[in-house]
């Protein structure tokens, strides 16, 4: 009944704050895994993927890379409620409830890619018909490392303190959020987008797959939220409540090796160099831009943009 007999307040919600105009635009731009990532696109992805000629190993470099994701999304939307419990305004509560059910939209897009195009091409050309959850999908780093967020976010219930609030922020929304999952999807684009000549592609051939890609830009601007709102919240819990910047660089720099193993996983397909030192890249301005406090997280809508280039929004 707290919030229901809180009078301080002319309106409920306040769209000039953080949370609050995070949720607008997330309201604003909202997208559906199937109405949004059309039919024809995901037919066209099987079509293509059936007439390239990777071999059995190949397939199984790039189903991982997605089963890695799916997993990811999954568990980022599992291990986010106890943030929300923890949260005290209603701005940042609604933000973050928007943000679960991103995450869920993300987990439903790569469950149905796996349905309509993962397993048709393995019945189509004989192969192994292996699942999303398959353990040989994750290596030790990728485990240890969703562990370790889990943890830091279910702390929150029972020693809920300015410092474990940032551990949890750089966990989640800094380094898997941002870091790990960043860096995939610039992969995946990179190697499945339209371009000819990719940074990243051991293969100059493979196959342009426009429903993947479309699915995956879309996810690539949701977390880009989610990314600007955890570094607001670590920015400032460093400027009013005196938290040691260097929480931040400890703990992002400890998870590193964990972002490295995970996205060294393949080496027929996808070269792992470029994307490991785009993580670290990456890694390296979160830290610049949180730890200086006179620097400014960009606005939203360059958070959102899909851009490769080296700049402190991404």
């Amino acid at each position: 009944m707290t919030q229901i007999r809180d009078d301080s307040r002319e309106m409920r919600i306040s769209e000039d704050t953080v949370g609050g105009g995070y949720f607008k635009h997330a309201v604003y731009n909202h997208w559906d895994p199937y109405e949004d990532i059309e039919a024809e696109l995901i037919q066209t992805d099987l079509e293509r993927s059936v007439d390239s000629d990777f071999t059995e190993d190949e397939y199984f470099e790039t189903m991982q890379y997605l089963a890695l994701f799916g997993a990811g999304e999954e568990a980022v939307t599992e291990d986010l409620a106890p943030l929300m419990l923890a949260l005290e305004d209603i701005n940042d509560q609604m933000f973050v409830s928007s943000q679960i059910y991103e995450e869920a939209k993300h987990t439903q897009f790569f469950d149905r890619y796996w349905r309509e195009v993962i397993y048709p091409i393995a019945e189509e050309q004989g192969f192994e018909k292996v699942a999303p959850t398959d353990q040989r999908f994750f290596p030790d780093g990728y485990i240890d490392l969703f562990d370790r967020t889990e943890e830091a976010m279910e702390t929150l219930l029972t020693d809920d303190t300015p410092e474990n609030r940032v551990r949890a922020y750089c966990r989640y929304h800094l380094v898997v959020e941002s870091v790990l999952a960043q860096t995939g999807y610039y992969g995946i684009t990179n190697v499945m987008g339209p371009d000819e000549d990719s940074e990243v592609a051991l293969r100059q051939d493979t196959p342009h797959l426009p429903g993947l890609v479309k699915g995956v830009n879309y996810i690539r601007s949701d977390e880009g939220r989610h990314v600007g709102f955890g570094m607001q919240k670590v920015q400032k819990h460093i400027a009013e409540d005196d938290v040691d910047p260097d929480i931040v660089q400890e703990t992002l720099m400890d998870l590193m090796p964990l972002v490295a193993e995970t996205v060294s996983v393949g080496d027929g397909v996808v070269d792992p160099m470029p994307l490991v030192n785009y993580a670290r890249d990456k890694l390296s301005r979160r830290i610049d831009i949180i730890t200086d406090a006179d620097a400014e997280i960009p606005p939203v809508e360059e958070l959102v943009a899909l851009d490769d280039a080296p700049a402190a929004a991404d």
